[in-house]
């Protein structure tokens, strides 16, 4: 099983997989969730209180720029980020437009005609302020944490490799983050890619499976961490789930054989009548469903995990703001609450990447399976 595993990391986790991760940073930056259309400033809520809205949204939301922390509230708060390079096409007047997000002043400021919203679901979006159209392109925080995290993967396989290579592992019992890797590449075969697939089909599709489940779960991993170069809610985001389906949805399609088709389109055995009312609930569940099932949840347990545990936090300047009293009896709560859903979020965050990498199985399963396989 060791050599079997020393060939799998020198076949697939050096050469595919990083042509797999190089397909995932291109789809997931053309996929920014920051195409906007002219979107306005929304009203300003009234200042004094804290307002959970735009804190929370604020943290899961994307931004062009990577705050670390600030030193008070209101007018006299002083912000520490990360400024990122804003790239935006102007559609009304053709060009592009390059400059630094610092020109923003966190919000206070606009630049070049265009101004980053502060507030609720646009929290984070630029806008024109004279209502042009445009496309942005920008390196965002979630950009900048997906490449982090593909720099850490490449760095993490590629090491692991060279000591596959120079014989340690292979011959002996490896040791440290080398065994926990090879532990997790044989529980993706033999409990995802395996049961779902035939054999042929697990060597052609393992390096896929690996590559999906490492980058969802680490990505998951560095946004629980509350600082740089973590606390990003990468996979909290809809566009970046939206993208990781229609990778898989692309892949499945480009896989699938003639009897899938078959099977869908025509399914044998069953009376004409009820083929026309069972082919399209098929196209629809095969083309539609499936991907929607993979980005939602994926999605909406992330986006939930990271909202519940601010609004947990938040709940302690609420009741110091009704009485500080209230805010200090409060606070063991808030901080007994914030831990079990800190340590429930890392068991969550395995427990995602693991469905989404068996529901992709599953499909890419029933999608390359042979006639005979049916059988």
């Amino acid at each position: 099983m060791r050599t079997y595993l020393c060939a799998e990391f020198k076949g697939f986790m050096v050469r595919k997989n990083i042509l797999i991760l190089t397909v995932l940073l291109s789809v997931l930056g053309i996929f920014n969730p920051n195409v906007s259309w002219a979107d306005q400033h929304s009203e300003h809520e009234e200042e004094g209180g804290v307002n959970m809205k735009n804190q929370i949204f604020g943290h899961v939301n994307d931004s062009h720029s990577w705050h670390i922390f600030s030193t008070a509230e209101g007018h006299d708060a002083k912000h520490f980020s990360i400024p990122l390079p804003v790239m935006v096409y102007n559609i009304d007047a053709g060009k592009f437009d390059f400059f630094s997000s610092s020109k923003f002043e966190h919000g206070h400021a606009s630049h070049a005609g265009y101004t980053e919203q502060q507030e609720g679901l646009k929290s984070g979006k630029l806008a024109r302020e004279d209502g042009a159209k445009f496309f942005d392109f920008s390196i965002t925080k979630n950009v900048l944490a997906m490449l982090i995290a593909i720099a850490f993967m490449l760095w993490l396989f590629l090491s692991i490799a060279k000591k596959y290579k120079s014989g340690q592992g292979a011959t002996s019992a490896p040791k440290g983050i080398q065994n926990a890797v090879e532990s997790v590449i044989q529980f993706v075969r033999e409990q995802i890619a395996e049961p779902c697939l035939s054999k042929k089909n697990v060597k052609k599709f393992l390096p896929y499976l690996l590559t999906l489940f490492f980058f969802i779960w680490i990505n998951n991993m560095f946004g629980l961490i509350p600082i740089f170069p973590g606390g990003a809610s990468f996979t909290g985001n809809f566009a970046v789930t939206v993208a990781l389906a229609l990778i898989f949805f692309v892949i499945m399609l480009l896989s699938s054989k003639k009897g899938y088709w078959m099977h869908m389109l025509n399914p044998p055995g069953v009376p004409f009548g009820i083929k026309l009312l069972l082919v399209p609930i098929e196209i629809v569940s095969n083309l539609l469903i499936k991907p929607a099932a993979l980005a939602i949840r994926l999605f909406a347990n992330m986006f939930a995990g990271h909202t519940i545990i601010l609004s947990i936090i938040l709940l302690v300047s609420i009741f110091a703001g009704l009485a500080k009293v209230a805010g200090v009896v409060f606070l063991p709560v808030s901080i007994g609450f914030t831990i079990f859903m800190f340590c429930l979020e890392l068991l969550v965050a395995a427990i995602q990447a693991f469905i989404f990498t068996n529901l992709a199985a599953v499909f890419l399963g029933e999608a390359v399976a042979e006639h005979d396989d049916h059988h």
